[in-house]
């Protein structure tokens, strides 16, 4: 998709977006893949979510956007959070970080949008010998008749140039970016988890989504919303709704 802006949604981002959860980050601390005290680049940090919880975890943080407005979201929470984070408008693919900088690099929900052989080449770049690479993803999971796969299909309605419905949470051609990318011991792990939403969230989270609120114009956004509701309203009247996800993590280490 070309246009994608998620700095024109950075308000509904901020408060509708879940980030990773609690599980995501034990998981990773607990098999020693982080440690704290290390330092970490978090790529396409967004509004920081990943960056965030690995501060909290005892990291020294450095968190990378091309987005101002995202990492200005991310500014203001960190300030509710207790933590510090440096933050610094760059892409993944040009950090403008020094060579072997960082014990471990991180993208989580962003690789896709990258040049990824480019990305995994400049992860390599800035890491320090024998460092970590994690990408990790955490997505809704459309199964036929669930409120995804409706939500899905109402977006491909507003918004034909969308290309990301039906999506497994899976993503094994990841693993030929790293390996391509001089990255060796190469493994990967996905767990499934509901993530509550109350109809309202579970709003706003589609209007922060690719295909809407970054794309679509005001307007549309707008009637796009209405529609939801509407949809909600008539075939998912509960007031809270369990909405699978997916989360997917590929770690790896330089060579």
């Amino acid at each position: 998709m070309n246009g994608v802006n998620f700095g024109l949604t950075a308000k509904d981002y901020v408060q509708y977006r879940a980030g990773f959860p609690d599980a995501f980050f034990d998981r990773i601390m607990e098999e020693n893949v982080v440690k704290a005290g290390q330092t970490l680049v978090d790529l396409g940090t967004g509004t920081g979510t990943i960056a965030r919880g690995f501060a909290k975890r005892g990291c020294s943080v450095l968190a990378l956007d091309p987005a101002e407005a995202l990492m200005e979201q991310a500014r203001e929470l960190d300030r509710q959070a207790g933590v510090n984070i440096e933050y610094r408008t760059a892409k993944a693919e040009e950090t403008g970080l020094p060579d072997a900088c960082a014990d471990v690099v991180v993208a989580g929900q962003c690789w896709h949008w990258f040049d990824r052989p480019k990305a995994a080449r400049e992860a390599g770049r800035i890491l320090k010998p024998k460092g970590t690479v994690v990408i990790a993803h955490f997505d809704w999971i459309p199964l036929k008749g669930n409120i995804v796969d409706a939500t899905e299909k109402l977006i491909r309605q507003h918004n034909p140039q969308w290309t990301f419905a039906g999506g497994t949470g899976l993503y094994p051609a990841w693993l030929r970016d790293l390996g391509e990318g001089n990255f060796i011991n190469i493994h990967t792990y996905s767990f499934d988890l509901d993530i509550p939403y109350s109809p309202e969230a579970w709003r706003g989270r589609i209007r922060a989504s690719a295909g809407v609120g970054a794309s679509l114009q005001p307007q549309q956004v707008d009637q796009f919303d209405s529609d939801l509701r509407a949809l909600l309203e008539a075939e998912y009247p509960s007031k809270l709704l369990q909405v699978p996800h997916r989360i997917f993590v590929v770690i790896a280490n330089k060579l």
